[in-house]
């Protein structure tokens, strides 16, 4: 068994997405002084690697603590032109981004979730056409490179009430 990180490490003052709050992890009690150490951090909801769920976009989309767990992980392959996309399998998009005709074959086909390597982003009108169609997707994967054609993935967000998405540690098991 082989596992790949697909995740951004999180640090004070990172870059954000433009007009968003900037990141920021600060010390507030140590060893020396409290007898541990704890950080206190603030970002949003789609800071690193994370997941977008329908309401991220929707009004009335589904929220994140919605879904069940194992919406957020199970069997994927990276995208290739002309591939059938399966309702049980992801799909991870590493050497390309997602643009219209791909977006409309998503949906044809939705697969289980979709993820998009760090090296792209979004373009809003396909992501909110995604979300509405009910796709979860992944943004900021790293070592996408690095993946076989098929594997297990994982990104698992943490508990939010209400959420429209969460940073997720994903990973995947070859």
């Amino acid at each position: 068994m082989k596992i790949i990180d697909l995740s951004q490490t999180l640090f004070d003052k990172m870059p954000v997405y433009p007009g968003d709050p900037e990141v920021i992890i600060k010390e507030i009690h140590t060893l020396d002084k409290e007898g541990w150490n704890l950080r206190n951090m603030t970002f949003t909801t789609h800071i690193g690697t994370h997941v977008n769920v329908p309401y991220h976009m929707v009004k009335e989309g589904k929220r994140l603590d919605k879904f069940a767990l194992n919406n957020f992980f199970g069997k994927a392959e990276l995208y290739k032109a002309g591939m059938k996309f399966y309702h049980n399998k992801g799909v991870i998009f590493s050497v390309c981004n997602i643009d219209k005709k791909i977006a409309e074959d998503l949906i044809k086909f939705p697969p289980k979730f979709i993820g998009l390597s760090e090296k792209f982003e979004f373009d809003i009108a396909i992501e909110k056409l995604l979300l509405e169609k009910g796709i979860i997707s992944y943004e900021n994967l790293t070592n996408t490179e690095k993946l076989p054609q098929e594997f297990t993935f994982y990104g698992v967000p943490l508990n939010i009430k209400e959420s429209d998405g969460s940073p997720v540690r994903a990973f995947a098991i070859i």
